[in-house]
């Protein structure tokens, strides 16, 4: 194999040094918005969906309600309140566990749950640095906008043959390789930019293996694509604005686009069923997102109902955040079709 420049790393590397640093950093999240910070409903139609596939499993005594980059603790503080209000079977089941390395953003997720925890102790929340560690037994795990956030490598195909991006003294160079392998096995064209993210590959093969013989269920929400498409997705927001990926490494929040076909082809190849992917908007206009809106607008002032409304169109107008973000959902394979998805397990 060639050997890097000197003082080169390789993308992933970079990108999981300079994510590392900017979460254990910057606890408020200041530079981005996510879909529970936009609308209370989007929590509560999750946790709606939570508790109609733990009665899908049989009603277990004993579930793990997991999530994978918990933010503020904002979802499932929203998740929780629907569940101990209109599902209190669940509530006494459910034990809660968060995946999260931040030491700050666990503090800020302690403070939102420490209202339930006064009156459910089982919902106080168990921290985890990875997936892998979640309790045996049956598992709800929801992830929104967790794997666009796992670092990825980058191979471009040029005359002289595969190459892949490293990073050195904040500039890309190139170092030969062999040609990147994909789970589902699709053709890579000449001339293309392909991203792999070998980290959501591992959560997907992971998952797959441990519902094939336990039941369970993960719920991702994502922005991605679900098809053969390549190209660099790459992304950094600083200060809430665009800013170059390899500029100021900790400082900005370094993203890049989920490939969906990849994780469902990992997952399935390992003994999970895979839902969609479909787009976010109908997901969640399925689970209800206008019904239960209106219902809180209702109620409101004037200002709160016309911030209901306005939120819930951003979670779902095709313009907004509806045909840009995906929903994915990987179960056991004895389970039903979970809410939200339209069609069969995708093939």
């Amino acid at each position: 194999m060639p050997t890097p420049p000197p003082g080169a790393e390789r993308l992933d590397v970079f990108m999981a040094r300079a994510n590392a640093r900017y979460y254990a950093t910057h606890p408020l999240l200041n530079d981005f918005i996510t879909a529970p910070e936009i609308s209370q409903v989007f929590g509560e139609l999750l946790g709606a969906w939570a508790a109609t596939v733990w009665v899908s499993m049989g009603s277990p005594a004993q579930v793990v309600l997991a999530e994978a980059g918990p933010g503020r603790g904002t979802l499932m503080s929203d998740m929780l309140r629907l569940i101990t209000a209109r599902v209190p079977a669940f509530a006494q089941a459910l034990e809660v566990h968060l995946v999260e390395t931040s030491p700050l953003m666990r503090q800020a997720q302690a403070a939102a749950l420490a209202p339930f925890a006064a009156r459910f102790p089982n919902t106080s929340p168990v921290w985890h640095t990875t997936l892998d560690t979640l309790p045996d037994g049956p598992l709800i795990l929801v992830a929104n906008e967790f794997l666009d956030a796992l670092p990825i490598r980058q191979f471009l195909h040029t005359p002289e043959g595969w190459q892949e991006h490293y990073v050195q003294n904040g500039t890309f160079c190139l170092v030969p390789c062999p040609a990147p392998s994909l789970p589902d096995g699709r053709t890579l064209d000449p001339d293309c930019v392909v991203e792999l993210c070998e980290p959501a590959l591992d959560v997907a093969r992971l998952l797959g293996q441990r519902f094939a013989r336990t039941p369970g269920a993960a719920l991702f929400l994502d922005y991605g694509h679900h098809s053969s498409q390549t190209g660099d997705s790459l992304q950094a927001l600083r200060h809430a604005r665009p800013a170059k990926p390899l500029d100021a490494a900790g400082e900005a929040d370094l993203t890049a686009h989920v490939d969906f076909t990849a994780f469902a082809a990992a997952a399935r190849h390992t003994g999970a069923a895979v839902w969609g992917a479909v787009t976010q908007g109908p997901f969640l206009r399925a689970l209800g997102l206008m019904e239960r809106t209106e219902h809180l607008a209702a109620h409101a002032g004037p200002q709160d109902a016309a911030d209901l409304r306005s939120g819930a169109h951003r979670l779902a107008a095709p313009e907004k955040m509806g045909h840009l973000f995906r929903v994915m959902a990987l179960t056991s394979p004895s389970l039903p079709m979970p809410p939200g998805f339209m069609k069969g397990p995708a093939e």
